[in-house]
């Protein structure tokens, strides 16, 4: 009786073990499909682009604490989402940006890409004007925006994985929304250097 219990205890424990491995994503497997995402996604949440790498190997090294992803509460990218911006807020980093270093990148991958450098300067103008909109909102409102605007995202995975009731997630979008609008509003109003530059350039003066 005694061994048979036993044995009928293995095979529970078996099949609830197959179960996992049939359902939870590892953090290995999360980082092969979700890595580029995690690293776009940090740097639009405003953390410095020399800090990235470091704060991905974080999001990852969490996600393994935590015993990778069980379906259900959101979904992957929404879960990562969830703890990257944790880690994006942390107070023990600097959330300064330096605007000076990311111009030259852009502007050496638009040339090493062959693009015309006046249409290359125009594309980073305009993808700068988005960064700075969302500079102007605060990161659970800037997440709720990225992940549904940007990534296509449902709020009710946003909401599941954030921890907060869906409607919190629907009040944050709509606040993004109509913040984020007002702020490219307004920096599509400033003068842009980069045209007149090219302007002058093209008149030889």
């Amino acid at each position: 009786m005694k061994d048979a219990r036993a044995e009928n205890h293995q095979v529970t424990a078996g099949r609830r073990d197959q179960a996992d491995d049939e359902g939870r994503i590892d953090a290995e497997a999360l980082f092969r499909a979700h890595a580029p995402f995690v690293a776009a996604f940090l740097q639009r949440l405003g953390v410095p682009s020399a800090d990235v790498d470091d704060v991905v190997q974080e999001v990852f090294l969490v996600a393994h604490r935590k015993g990778g992803y069980v379906p259900g509460a959101g979904k992957p990218r929404t879960w990562l989402g969830a703890i990257a911006v944790l880690l994006a807020r942390s107070g023990n980093r600097s959330r300064g940006r330096n605007k000076e270093g990311a111009d030259e990148a852009a502007i050496e991958s638009a040339y090493a890409t062959g693009k015309d450098p006046s249409e290359a300067l125009e594309v980073h103008g305009s993808l700068q004007r988005v960064q700075r909109a969302l500079d102007t909102l605060d990161v659970d409102h800037r997440a709720a925006f990225l992940l549904y605007e940007v990534d296509g995202e449902s709020c009710d995975a946003i909401a599941a994985s954030f921890g907060v009731p869906v409607g919190t997630i629907y009040s944050r979008l709509h606040h993004a929304r109509r913040r984020f609008q007002e702020a490219y509003a307004a920096l599509d109003q400033e003068p842009a250097p980069f045209r007149s530059l090219i302007s002058r350039g093209a008149r030889g003066t």
